[in-house]
Order: C-alpha cells, then sequence, then structure tokens
C-alpha cells in the first residue's frame, strides 16, 4: 500500500475519532450537568401558584399583618410565589442549589479535558499526515537526483555492482538496450523512460517480507538473507518465496543527471519474467 493510499484512509479516521470523542465528551457532560435535586426543584416551580393570598377564615387584622410582612420581606421587582411544598414563601428567583452551584467548576474540568483531548488527537494526526505525506523534493518520498548518468553507468561497469542511493533507498542498476523490446511488452509505462536511458531504480526491500536485500558480488544477482529471495541484476525474480521482482522507481534523465522519484513505487514484474536472460554468474551469497 502507498502512503497516499494510506493518508486517504487515515484522514477520515482521524477526523472520526475526534467528532466521536467531542460528542461522547457532551452528552456526558449533559448528563451529569442536572442534579435531581434541581430537577426536583424545577418541578415545584412549574406546579407553584403565583398568587400569594391569605386563607378564607384569615380575619382582617391578620390580613393587615401579612401584607405588611410580604411587602417588608418582597424585593424590589420580585414577584413571591407559594411553593406547593410546606407552603414556603419563594421569590422569583430561588438560592442556587448545590448541584447548580457546581455547574461552572464542571463544566470548566469537562471542557478543559475536550481541549486536552483535542489537542492531543489533532497533533497525532499532524504527525501521522507529516509522515505519510509525500515530499515532492529532496529526500525518500520525493525526487532524488543521483547524479550524472554518464558516471553512475562507468562505476557500475567498473565495480561490477549497482550504484547505491541511500537518499532514495534505491539501487542504480545498468539495462542493456539490446533487451528493451521485451521490456515495453511487459514493464509499466513510469518505468520505460529510465530503461531507454539505460537504468532501472530498484527499492531496496525485499517484496516477501521487507528485508533490505543485498548485492551478491559472486553471483551478480540480489540475495535476500532473509528467506533467501533472488532477483537478477535488473530485479526480475530467479527464486525463493517472492511472489514477484523487485519493485521500481520512476527514473527521468534531465541534462544528464539521473533523478529517482521514490513517490511513486511501481509494482515489480510478475514470475517468470526474465527480459535479459541474466543466469547466476557464480556461487550464490544465499
Amino acid at each position: 500500500m502507498e502512503p497516499r493510499d494510506v493518508l486517504i484512509i487515515a484522514v477520515p479516521v482521524l477526523f472520526a475519532l475526534a467528532v466521536l470523542m467531542v460528542v461522547a465528551t457532551g452528552r456526558s457532560r449533559q448528563r451529569s450537568g442536572t442534579g435531581s435535586l434541581e430537577r426536583e426543584a424545577r418541578k415545584a416551580d412549574r406546579s407553584a401558584t403565583t398568587e400569594l393570598v391569605p386563607g378564607p377564615d384569615v380575619d382582617e387584622e391578620a390580613r393587615v399583618r401579612f401584607e405588611k410582612t410580604r411587602q417588608s420581606l418582597e424585593p424590589v421587582g420580585k414577584t413571591p410565589v407559594r411553593s406547593v411544598a410546606g407552603g414556603l414563601i419563594r421569590f422569583a428567583e430561588a438560592p442556587a442549589e448545590p448541584e447548580q452551584l457546581a455547574v461552572s467548576r464542571r463544566k470548566f474540568f469537562n471542557r478543559s479535558i475536550v481541549a486536552a483531548q483535542s489537542l492531543v488527537l489533532g497533533t497525532f494526526g499532524a504527525a501521522v499526515i507529516a509522515f505519510l505525506w509525500p515530499s515532492m523534493s529532496g529526500g525518500f518520498g520525493g525526487k532524488v537526483r543521483a547524479g550524472k548518468v554518464k558516471d553512475i553507468l562507468g562505476e557500475i561497469a567498473e565495480r561490477k555492482q549497482p550504484f547505491y542511493v541511500p537518499e532514495a533507498r534505491a539501487y542504480i542498476s545498468a539495462y542493456p538496450a539490446s533487451a528493451l523490446a521485451k521490456a515495453k511488452k511487459v514493464y509499466p509505462e513510469p518505468v520505460l523512460p529510465g530503461l531507454e536511458a539505460g537504468v532501472i531504480a530498484l527499492f531496496q526491500k525485499c517484496v516477501h517480507l521487507g528485508c533490505r536485500v543485498p548485492w551478491c558480488q559472486t553471483s551478480q544477482w540480489f540475495e535476500c538473507p532473509c528467506h533467501g529471495s533472488k532477483y537478477n541484476r535488473v530485479g526480475e525474480k530467479k527464486g525463493g518465496p517472492a511472489p514477484r521482482g523487485l519493485d521500481s522507481f520512476p527514473v527521468e534523465v534531465s541534462d544528464g543527471d539521473v533523478i529517482i522519484n521514490t513517490g511513486m513505487v511501481i509494482q515489480g514484474p510478475a514470475i517468470g519474467t526474465n527480459t535479459t536472460g541474466q543466469e547466476a554468474e557464480g556461487p550464490n551469497c544465499v
């Protein structure tokens, strides 16, 4: 799976997790924000009458005393009401209940938790995206300038081994012009410009289980020490459990410079592909 494919999956998953976290925290806060005492008080307020009238059996003198007492107790701009629980006198704004006094502190802690979780998740998501996002220039994941094609081919011929480019995590091997006709029938279009220029950039990772595949100088093949997969000079499979040949990167030659596009991994050729006809030229290393 390429980094872009992982990125397409990772971004929606991270977004969904963030939304789920915010919704779950909000619902938890809503459930804990209203206590049983507050619900009982609200129920009493809804059922309470808004009129304060003495009973019919109270004499006139008692009515006068009651009225004076009510006026002395009534705050300015507040309407007295009678509670259904015990006939107690309450005014429009009741004293804050213990549950209500704790709401502001609870909201503060809940919002702090949400903010901290959002920060952690956001930082993690940004790190994942930054790691998977393909670089467009320099370093692995972007375009790597390997050197002059003439110098690379000269060093390959002199040392009889591929030219290794650590920044691209790739080997550059010489591709014979005599094999181009066969290559055009089996290799995908992005690889052909490099083959026509006489080079192929092979990803160093074994397609079996991902081990780095070293070069065997005696056999002139790539031989994986992990499970014995073997590939010829241009990465076509020759033996072992590998399901195909070595993956490769597109190559372009600009002003004589070899540029490897490590942002695109080209799947290796199928088992049985042998465009160059190269066999082992000596003892195997594995």
